[in-house]
């Protein structure tokens, strides 16, 4: 394509409405797969939840219709419908037909709110290949309707007749019905399991909140029903459900403060301790999660940190440690939620994942070191179980360090302070370099013979390996089957874990097509999530997908990765089962160099899976059910899905 020389105003484009939407959708939902598609749905439900933050709604229901239609209503006060004074439409188009337009500018209609941009469910109306929007006002109807963001009509009142949704005369509120637009997303098919984690989310951060979602998309109509009155508290006792805590009922903290300009900063948050060695902290500000943190985040760690440091000095196991308490000692087997809601809220970035207000973290740290002070005094025998998980933590962190400084000092002697078993590669730039931790040495063998040496390193792994979930760091970074990994990977672990650090662009997991295999990759990927959590957020660990079948005839050979690619092969042959030879790989040892390399290894052949971090609360318990050590959780979990996969083998 040729650049135009003549650059002028008439090569200057302007986008009017929701154009600049439709022309580069990302820059609104972050991606048009099936999570930008998710998105939409979050949006017009976050309007709701503004409403419910204001005192105004108390259920939402989201309904997944047949033919990739969505629905969302509300018992809010209802977008308003009459004419605005200078654009001279009703209210209810611009909402949803211009960008920026809303009631969340001026603090009036809303004290505190998630969707503060006032692109929400415009956003939603330009991607979508129609929309309908309905609101119930003072027994009336009035609708309007668009086609990809473009009003087809003015808003105009109906007759309650034939409506999409159940009708009542007393009925208040909005109904935002729409289909996506197939030509924009790679998908339209909704998850209802994916977007019933995150209402329960919301429903869990605004207690009393009622959020239903219902698919109706199967013969029997699917239903969950979400409503807290425990608010936070409710949210970690879900997060623990499948630990041991050391104390039945969580701190819980709530208040408000001032926020020196005229508001009010509300705050909310439950803490409660497991027997466990991972700390889980989840932060939100206005409902959105801070993935990042930030200063409300900071006030409130400040605060745990200083109150037990103070308590310890008070009691009995202040003579067995002889430093203060770290921040990661009082946080080691922690679970807590912490929720604010702040006027004007500053976020650091595009994705909103860091609070940036700095008036905040005093405000938070403050309030948190004061109620927690009342709490403990009132309840000493919680503090006295803290204060002990504490110092013992506290006391592994000093082993760890030890344990570290001998580790390096051993690496030191190294040449390279790499493992001997690692054929590392010549590339030195991380972002072109792959290491494959391959399951046993006859494949590591393989694995090295078929590699690129120029940017493909190879780890060969032996036997199984340590169950992290169930181990402090210390155990973690002596342990000899991992230590090889962490020294391969170069850039620590646990705390000290930096992802600028790491040597290799992809580490790919690359294990049999087995039981055995399966329990290695489980085991991996719970050392990594726990122990190196960005590798995974930041989209580093990937696994590999060696072919289960090698079939061959008229000295043609073809790989089948799963049993329905194997039988479609089959079918295209035309040969008699006789003159077709079909080899079911038992392990990757049983491929040589050159196949393993073709099928399994070669950037331009092989399949490999990214793993992503999408639902870091599901992660969360997902990984406590499968590695922890209460047995019932995971044999219920097996149970369930064993019977789901023999329904879809059916």
């Amino acid at each position: 394509m040729s650049i135009d020389n003549n650059y002028s105003a008439q090569n200057i484009t302007v986008l009017k409405g929701l154009e600049a939407v439709r022309k580069r959708p990302g820059m609104y939902i972050g991606t048009t797969g099936i999570d930008g598609l998710h998105h939409l749905v979050f949006e017009v439900v976050d309007n709701s939840v503004d409403e419910a933050m204001q005192g105004f709604c108390t259920n939402i229901l989201v309904v997944l219709e047949g033919n990739d239609i969505v629905r969302v209503e509300d018992n809010g006060r209802g977008i308003p419908v009459d004419i605005h004074p200078t654009e001279h439409v009703s209210a209810l188009e611009l909402v949803m037909t211009r960008l920026h337009a809303g009631g969340k500018f001026d603090k009036k209609s809303y004290k505190v709110s998630g969707g503060l941009h006032g692109v929400g469910v415009s956003v939603v109306n330009a991607l979508s290949e129609w929309c309908e929007a309905y609101v119930h006002l003072d027994g009336k109807v009035h609708t309007q309707r668009y086609k990809a963001g473009i009003s087809e009509g003015p808003a105009k009142e109906i007759e309650p007749k034939g409506l999409p949704y159940s009708y009542s005369p007393s009925r208040q509120g909005t109904v935002i019905r729409w289909k996506a637009d197939s030509s924009i997303f790679e998908t339209t098919t909704h998850n209802f399991d994916a977007l019933s984690n995150r209402l329960r989310e919301l429903a869990f951060l605004n207690k009393g909140l009622k959020i239903t979602i219902r698919d109706e998309r199967l013969s029997m109509p699917k239903v969950h029903d979400f409503m807290f009155e425990g608010g936070v508290k409710s949210f970690v006792e879900y997060l623990n459900e499948n630990k041991t805590v050391l104390y039945k009922e969580p701190v819980y903290i709530e208040g408000s403060r001032e926020d020196g300009a005229g508001g009010n900063i509300e705050i909310e948050c439950a803490i409660q301790y497991n027997d466990g060695f991972n700390e889980i902290m989840f932060s939100f500000v206005n409902d959105i999660n801070t993935r990042e943190g930030g200063t409300h985040l900071v006030g409130f760690k400040s605060a745990l940190t200083r109150t037990l440091n103070d308590f310890l000095k008070k009691s009995k196991h202040s003579k067995k440690l002889e430093e203060s308490l770290s921040g990661d000692d009082v946080r080691e087997g922690l679970t807590a939620v912490l929720s604010v809601k702040v006027p004007n809220p500053q976020f650091e970035g595009q994705t909103k994942g860091k609070l940036g207000n700095s008036e905040v973290k005093g405000i938070i740290e403050s309030f948190a070191s004061e109620q927690l002070e009342l709490f403990f005094d009132k309840y000493p025998d919680v503090i006295g179980n803290i204060l002990e998980k504490s110092v013992l933590a506290a006391k592994a962190r000093i082993a760890a360090r030890q344990a570290r400084d001998a580790t390096r000092r051993k690496n030191a002697m190294d040449s390279a302070g790499l493992p001997g078993k690692l054929a590392d590669c010549s590339e030195k730039d991380p972002s072109r370099c792959e290491l494959f931790i391959v399951e046993g040495d006859s494949a590591g063998g393989s694995a090295k013979g078929g590699r690129d040496r120029r940017y493909q390193a190879i780890l060969p792994l032996w036997g199984k390996m340590l169950n992290v979930e169930k181990q402090r760091i210390e155990k973690v970074i002596t342990n000899e089957k991992l230590q090889p990994i962490i020294a391969s990977i170069g850039a620590g672990c646990g705390n000290e874990f930096d992802v600028s650090k790491i040597r290799y662009n992809k580490v790919i997991i690359m294990a049999d097509a087995d039981v055995d295999g399966s329990h290695i990759r489980t085991l991996l990927l719970t050392f990594f999530y726990r122990y190196m959590t960005p590798l995974i957020e930041q989209g580093h660990v990937y696994i590999a997908m060696p072919p289960l079948y090698k079939v061959s005839y008229d000295r043609k050979t073809f790989y089948a990765y799963d049993d329905a690619e194997k039988d479609r092969i089959l079918s295209e042959s035309g040969k008699d089962t006789e003159k077709v030879s079909v080899q079911r790989y038992k392990g990757l040892g049983e491929m040589n160099p050159d196949q393993l390399c073709d099928t399994t290894m070669d950037p331009n052949k092989r399949n490999i899976i990214q793993v992503h971090l999408d639902d870091t609360v599901e992660a969360e318990r997902i990984f406590t059910t499968l590695m922890g050590e209460v047995v019932q959780p995971r044999k219920a979990f097996i149970e369930e899905n064993a019977l789901l996969v023999q329904n879809l083998d059916v």
